[in-house]
């Protein structure tokens, strides 16, 4: 049974700008479910909602079946950590994080000791009389996420945690965020514009665009199987051709046939995902020929853009231990699996495909 159940969310700023569009989400005891989507999306704006920053013009919000919309911020038992960690920095790090139990009057024995445990499960004991102000990114970090768990809240909202982090911090804080909170069992809504990001962390992704929610899965399920072109555009595939159905098992695309696990009948949207391809194609792979325009060194991986048949341009995943890859201007024939073709609904994201196709060009 859910904990927390947003349902039938609906947002307008004042200029008519409609922000979402019935919203409907269920969160389990300590699951950390990840809003993800490009700017603008709503993300942020229903995460207010539910904190009680904002006010939803239609819908509920319901904390163990309790409507939370009358129910004032400081009364929900909720904890809020922002992209800029809000420090105060005229407080050491102990201050800092004993903010939140100094509001709940506790008394000083039991902040003390709480204090204690938080920064010990972010890994900073020994640091409670530093200055905030000589902190690392990463330790601020750890900070922000110590005073948002020191109360003990119901349900904790992350925007955009890592934003203000380099990425190599980012990679490597975000494996610690995740064990962090599975060991406190916090329930989590946590909001992010990467999908590197999310798929660390979520145990669930909830992907949003225009104000509506477009898919939501395990963050596996979701990369493997996108619903739709936009969904495999924003996670970085856009090997997108227009298809057909053919047979069962058989596309036909401008490339030729391509063997595919699963089409619906008439006409669709064929991904074809950058990890589909081999060097090497066996003979039972249908392969498509080409030559290589570009290629770029991803470290176990090299990505090379191929130009194949009326000029579509594709992009690849290769292995980077192949004994040879294929430079820039040589010909190059790649075996497509069928594990790595999937079809989807045709429409707008489809009729985007010629404006896509001629940027790579």
């Amino acid at each position: 049974m859910s904990i927390l159940d947003i349902v039938n969310i609906y947002k307008e700023f004042e200029n008519h700008l409609s922000v979402l569009n019935g919203i409907d989400l269920a969160l389990d005891q300590g699951e950390i479910v990840c809003l993800l989507g490009p700017s603008g999306c709503g993300k942020t704006t229903l995460l207010r909602i539910v904190a009680g920053l904002d006010l939803p013009d239609r819908g509920v919000v319901l904390f163990e079946g309790r409507d939370m919309l009358s129910v004032p911020v400081h009364k929900r038992g909720f904890g809020l950590m922002f992209q800029d960690f809000a420090l105060f920095p005229h407080q050491n790090v102990a201050a800092n994080v004993a903010f939140g139990l100094r509001m709940q009057k506790l008394p000083r024995s039991e902040i003390e000791q709480r204090v204690h445990e938080v920064l010990a499960l972010v890994n900073l004991t020994g640091l409670a009389d530093r200055d905030v102000n000589r902190l690392s990114g990463g330790e601020r970090q750890r900070v922000a996420l110590a005073r948002s768990l020191a109360p003990r809240p119901f349900l904790l909202m992350l925007d955009e945690p890592m934003g203000s982090l380099d990425r190599t911090l980012r990679d490597r804080l975000l494996g610690d965020l995740r064990r962090i909170l599975k060991q406190v069992g916090v329930t989590v809504i946590y909001v992010t514009h990467d999908q590197a990001e999310a798929f660390v962390i979520a145990d669930r992704v909830v992907l949003m665009n225009q104000g509506r929610v477009v898919q939501s899965g395990v963050p596996r399920q979701v990369y493997r199987h996108p619903v739709n072109a936009w969904v495999a555009r924003f996670l970085g595939m856009r090997n997108l051709l227009p298809g057909r159905w053919a047979a069962p098992g058989r596309v036909e695309t401008l490339l030729g046939l391509l063997n595919v696990a699963g089409c619906g009948r008439g006409e669709v949207t064929v991904l074809i995902r950058p990890d589909a391809a081999t060097l090497a194609p066996h003979g039972a792979l249908p392969s498509i020929q080409g030559v290589v325009t570009a290629s770029s060194f991803l470290g176990a991986q090299m990505r090379v853009a191929v130009r194949c048949r009326g000029g579509v341009v594709l992009s690849f995943d290769l292995p980077a231990a192949q004994t040879h890859l294929p430079q820039v201007g040589e010909p190059v024939v790649l075996g497509i699996r069928s594990k790595g073709v999937i079809c989807l609904p045709t429409g707008e994201a489809a009729e985007k495909l010629e404006v896509d196709q001629g940027r790579q060009d």
